[in-house]
Formats: C-alpha cells, structure tokens, sequence
C-alpha cells in the first residue's frame, strides 16, 4: 500500500503557522518538497525561505529560483537528526539568530514531508544550548566548523572497514587547549606542512578516518591545521553535569571546553550519535536514524 503524501496539507499549514507566530524562517529539505512552486508560493513576506540542499542539482535550481539555499551532507538521518543538523549549520552560518521563532519541514531522508516543527531559538533544549555563548564560531572558520561535523557524521555513519568507531575532536584556542595535551602513540601529523594537513584538504578525509580508531583526540586549529592524533587530554576543570550513559570521552569534551575556547564533537561507538560541545555543555546531539531490518522471508506453514 502507497503511503499517503501529506505535503500539501502540512505546507498550506506551516504557511499559516508561520504567520501568526512571526516566524523570521521557514527551513525546508528540497528533496523532500513535491512542487517547490508550491512552497514557495505559500511562504509570504516578511518570512524568509531558506530551502536545505543535500546535491548540486537542488543547490543550482535554488539558485535559479534566486532561492536562499543552505547545503548540507547526506546522511540517513532520524527525522529530528535532520532538523538538528541543518539547523545547527544554519545558526554557525548566522541564518538562524538567538530569540528567533523558525518554522521547519522535514520527512524521513529523501521521502515526502510528513514533519513540521516550530520553534524559537534558545528556547529548545536540545538544540540551542549555545544561545547565549558567543557566537558559535568566534574562534573557528566556518568551512572548518563544517568539514569536521561532516567528517564526524561520516564516522558516525560508515565507521573504519565497516566496525563502529567513537572519536573525539578538539577545534580552536590551540594554544590553550595544548596545555592539557599528551600523546598517546607518536604525532602521525607532526613534522608535515601545514597547508598538507588541514582539514579542508579533501585528501584528509581518509587519513582521518584511518587515525580515528586511535584512543585520543584529533587537536585542530580554527583554521582547519590538524595538529594532532592519538591525543590524550587532562583539562583541570570539568563540565556541567552530563547526561546519564556518557562516558570518558563526553566528559573529557565537557572539561576541555569548560577550560578554553573551543568546541568539541564526539562520536559515540555504541550509537553512533555525534554530539557537540561547548564551554563545558552538550549543545546538540545529532541521531542516525535506525536500520530497517530485512523482511522475514516466508516460509510454507505447516499442514
């Protein structure tokens, strides 16, 4: 039996609800939006329209469309996963600003809207811990803040050789954090130029990945330089309370960013949930959206 499309009924909806709540924003995944005509159609002024992108095809028809787009990975995500992760990209980017309500439709990944959220920003727990903080990326470059969550997505998602892997990385205040740091295996990033190990550099994304399974940390500058692996960290102060069912590596993540401006991302090995840190707090968690199990092949019942 075909699923029933509720896109039209829930975009006429967000529409309305955008309106009378005052929403500044409404964020939509284009791959999940049947007729962009439609959408767009029915988002009025002064509500902005920022359509999430996941391929160049939709980047460029927003572009036509002279459409606000925001591109993000692929990644098979839970329902509040996806949200969690455009939004997040969003708020780095200062599309999204603290006290401002935004309207978001989503759906599973790369199927028709089925979700609309409503929310205003610092009031979501999960999401907008980090209203209030300075701006989430003082210290870090944008493209670096990106590259690393997307990195730490892929981690999450695919592993090394196919086994779960948990890791954690450390960005910004280099000089500071370096005060809570020792190796635990031998710098594989030591001695090579700077330019030949950033984090922006597509050649990384497999060497991280290879180093990922090492206990320890990835220590990266603001400006995307890896400075290390296999890095151990002892911050002297600890973070707020954490959630029950965390561990070494949470804490650790908490501690550090308590101790120095920087903001950390981890990769839980049992979940593969990538949650991210700052001054001492988890200020988002994004979640893979769960297997689907196969189907139970049929077998002959018995006479």
């Amino acid at each position: 039996m075909e699923s029933s499309d509720f896109s039209k009924p829930i975009i006429e909806a967000a529409a309305r609800v955008a309106k009378s709540v005052s929403a500044r924003t409404l964020m939509a995944y284009a791959d999940a939006i049947p007729s962009l005509d439609k959408l767009v159609d029915a988002v009025k002024s002064p509500t902005e329209f920022i359509l999430i992108t996941r391929t160049e095809e939709e980047a460029a028809l927003a572009k036509e469309r002279g459409i606000q787009s925001l591109a993000v990975p692929r990644f098979n995500l839970t329902r509040m996963g996806q949200i969690k992760m455009a939004t997040l990209m969003a708020f780095s980017q200062g599309m999204l600003k603290g006290g401002e309500v935004f309207v978001f439709l989503s759906g599973v990944a790369e199927h028709k809207i089925d979700t609309m959220v409503v929310m205003e920003v610092g009031q979501e727990f999960e999401l907008f811990q980090s209203v209030g903080q300075p701006k989430l990326t003082e210290h870090i470059r944008q493209a670096v803040f990106q590259r690393t969550l997307t990195l730490m997505l892929e981690l999450a998602h695919e592993g090394r050789e196919g086994k779960p892997v948990g890791t954690l990385a450390v960005i910004g205040a280099y000089r500071d954090v370096q005060k809570y740091c020792q190796q635990n295996i031998i710098n594989p990033f030591k001695g090579y130029p700077e330019k030949e190990r950033n984090v922006l550099d597509e050649r990384m994304r497999d060497t991280v990945k290879e180093f990922a399974h090492i206990d320890g940390a990835f220590i990266i500058k603001g400006n995307g330089v890896i400075m290390s692996a296999g890095t151990i960290l002892a911050p002297s102060v600890f973070g707020e309370a954490m959630p029950q069912g965390l561990g070494a590596r949470h804490a650790t993540a908490a501690g550090i960013t308590t101790a120095t401006k920087s903001i950390a991302m981890t990769v839980s090995e049992s979940t593969g949930t990538v949650r991210i840190w700052r001054r001492g707090r988890m200020i988002t968690e994004i979640e893979k959206a769960p297997r689907t199990p196969p189907p139970s092949p049929n077998f002959p019942q018995d006479p």
